[in-house]
């Protein structure tokens, strides 16, 4: 076998036009303007690690986050292709525009709030500006979707009497619909925001401390080194890697691509084809949106929409993400054995014991956040407090010192180069990177306010409902197909948002606890980063591999659909929730831990069984008929119940005999 080459430069760039497809495609702006936007976004960094600190009042806090993200949204993403790596005109208007419009809801104080039902002229002119400006936004960040989206509830509630039944409503003016989403905190500045500008920023200003101080290259490093030179080393390689490099990232796309550029050329090596290169790659890269400590930005909502600490949504996160990973260890082991693959010589790589001395505190970052949280901190403190201890734990190293030792010795040349440190660069990156989710977010806002105006959550409910005939099984299939194709469309964070306050009620009016109905839509949305036509992190693998981006969407599907039967556990039975440790660190505190185990147990053998009828191997190639009683009995097992778990057991271990009966045979032969 020819020994693969690196990735090429072009397939990078081509990887990286996925990033830009679900971040936004950035100007590279130089010279005076260049300094001018990081200074903006290091002001943004500040003004925000302050917030966290110290009390800022909502009605500042919200506006100005917003007004930040705009402003910086119109000078880093241009109008059109043509016109990038520069800022026209228009764009210093609407960056204008943005502060003008913060300023005018801040100065008017209680007055303005409380005018929020009969508005005046310069309310709705600043409204309706706000709500252009904002679907600009993400229109630049995100594309076309998301604006037509929010634009179709806009005019859902201004057409309400026109409509007909079970959708009609009364119908609204722009004056109340402007009282809603911007003058009140249920609009644009509502739920969506606060996470925005509380949460979802300092995890983006963690990531980038990490990223700067070298901790991704660390875990990739430290991936290499663990999981040796075996057959399976090189998969095994990259589910660790995904895993450590998601958690601070919480980016599935990024992941991705920082993986694939160095895993690729070791998972050619080894045998795997490209498309199924690409899917593995692609699937470890959505784990990143499911893995603690960071998940992905909709976790923080799930906090705030349910009203719970965060601590308890990381909780709740645990066994599905050990869930996932197992059935991805388990496709890389049969994959080394249906593909015939070979140990590999990864190079010269340092031990796993010389790293972690040399490197030790990178995986303290990583757990501070949870530390601080056990300690009794808020989500925002303990996020606030592991910044710094990742920027002070930088400096253990010259190597990762977010400011060199050689400039900290010489002050004149810290002074001249201080704009170029990497300290600089991640209170820079901080901000820059949560542009396309605060974007997002403010849209979502829209969706919310018009959702909560118009009564239209309990409406759907009832429609999908009455669809289902009343059946629980039937209503959580419908809202999963509900949240999968909106998430067809729209991010992972913006599908979150709309059906969790659209199909999440369904779920509620039949008996599911609202946590576990929110986890539910939570894992759905998720499903949209491996979905055609928005698959983007099969896309940007396929870029890395040279493989056809369809083929490594549905190897990418093969790699993660065991995982994505879970869900279905939390909502069809109250056993399943023991998969959710519960809900909550009191409830889990009263709870039957031999049924939390039980049903955990049944769900991994779930698994395993549909790893393997998927795979269509066991212990050797599986028949037709030993692949389907497999898949039926992962089904089965997967369904909260004694009966259905026996009969899951049964078949399991029937198309286990049947394979070990033909493997002696053939042994014997």
């Amino acid at each position: 076998m020819t020994e693969p080459q690196a990735v090429s430069d072009e397939a990078l760039q081509k990887a990286e036009e996925f990033i830009e497809q679900e971040e936004g495609a950035a100007n590279k702006l130089r010279g005076p303007l260049a300094v001018f936007v990081t200074l903006l976004a290091v002001a943004m960094t500040v003004f925000h690690l302050y917030a966290a600190y110290d009390i800022v009042p909502t009605q500042t806090l919200r506006p100005v986050h917003v007004a930040f993200v705009l402003v910086l949204v119109f000078l880093m993403f241009p109008m059109a292709a043509r016109f990038r790596h520069r800022v026209m005109w228009w764009d210093w208007i609407a960056a204008a525009a943005a502060v003008a419009i913060a300023a005018y809801l801040i100065l008017g104080g209680d007055d303005f709030t409380d005018r929020n039902t009969s508005p005046l002229p310069w309310d709705i002119a600043f409204g309706v500006a706000l709500v252009l400006l904002v679907l600009e936004a993400m229109r630049r960040t995100s594309g076309w979707i998301m604006p037509a989206i929010c634009t179709a509830f806009i005019a859902y509630a201004l057409a309400g009497p026109y409509l007909p039944a079970p959708w009609t409503h009364k119908g609204y003016d722009v004056g109340r619909l402007v009282g809603v989403m911007y003058m009140t905190l249920e609009g644009i500045y509502g739920v969506a925001i606060d996470v925005s500008s509380s949460l979802i920023i300092l995890f983006t200003i963690f990531g980038a401390f990490l990223q700067y101080s070298q901790a991704g290259k660390f875990y990739i490093d430290f991936s290499f080194s663990a999981m040796g030179g075996k057959p399976t080393g090189a998969g095994r390689t990259v589910v660790l890697a995904s895993f450590l490099l998601g958690g601070p990232s919480g980016s599935g796309v990024a992941t991705t691509v920082t993986l694939g550029s160095v895993a690729y050329p070791i998972l050619a090596k080894v045998g795997y084809e490209k498309n199924a290169a690409g899917g593995l790659l692609a699937a470890g890269g959505l784990g990143a949106i499911i893995s603690p400590p960071v998940l992905g930005a909709a976790a923080f909502l799930i906090a705030e929409f349910l009203k719970i600490s965060y601590l308890d949504v990381l909780l709740m996160a645990c066994i599905p993400t050990l869930l996932f990973y197992f059935a991805l260890f388990l496709m890389v082991e049969i994959d080394a054995r249906k593909y015939g693959m070979h140990e590999v010589n990864f190079g010269r790589i340092e031990p796993v014991w010389s790293l972690t001395k040399k490197y030790w505190y990178h995986f303290l970052s990583l757990v501070s956040i949870v530390v601080f949280m056990l300690w009794g901190f808020s989500p925002v403190l303990s996020v606030f407090w592991a910044t710094a201890v990742a920027a002070v734990a930088s400096f253990l190293r010259n190597d990762t010192a977010l400011i060199p030792y050689e400039l900290l010795r010489h002050p004149k040349e810290l002074a001249r180069n201080f704009l170029g440190t990497p300290f600089i660069k991640a209170m820079e990156g901080g901000s820059i990177g949560v542009l396309n989710v605060a974007a997002t977010c403010a849209g979502a806002g829209i969706i919310v306010g018009v959702v909560t105006l118009t009564g239209l959550g309990l409406k759907f409910s009832t429609i999908v409902i009455d669809y289902a005939g009343g059946s629980l099984l039937l209503t959580a299939i419908f809202t999963s197909l509900v949240v999968w194709i909106v998430g067809l469309a729209v991010p992972v964070t913006a599908s979150y948002i709309i059906c969790a306050v659209i199909a999440a009620p369904a779920l509620t009016k039949l008996g599911v606890a609202d946590f576990a109905a929110h986890m539910f839509i939570f894992y759905y949305a998720v499903l949209s980063e491996v979905s055609p036509p928005t698959a983007l992190s099969p896309f940007a693998a396929a870029a890395i591999t040279g493989g056809d981006p369809y083929k490594t969407t549905m190897q990418c599907w093969k790699y993660t659909v065991p995982a994505f039967l879970v869900p279905f556990m939390f909502v069809l039975d109250p056993s399943g929730q023991g998969l959710l440790l519960m809900g909550s660190t009191k409830a889990l505190a009263n709870a039957n831990w031999w049924s939390i185990a039980e049903v955990t147990i049944t769900c991994a053998i779930g698994i395993a069984s549909i790893a393997a009828g998927f795979q269509g191997w066991a212990l050797r190639k599986a028949t037709v008929i030993e692949r389907v009683l497999f898949c039926v009995a992962g089904v089965l097992l997967a369904y909260p119940g004694a009966i259905a778990d026996l009969a899951g057991l049964v078949l399991a271990t029937a198309a286990l005999g049947m394979q070990y009966v033909r493997r002696e045979k053939t042994i014997a032969a």
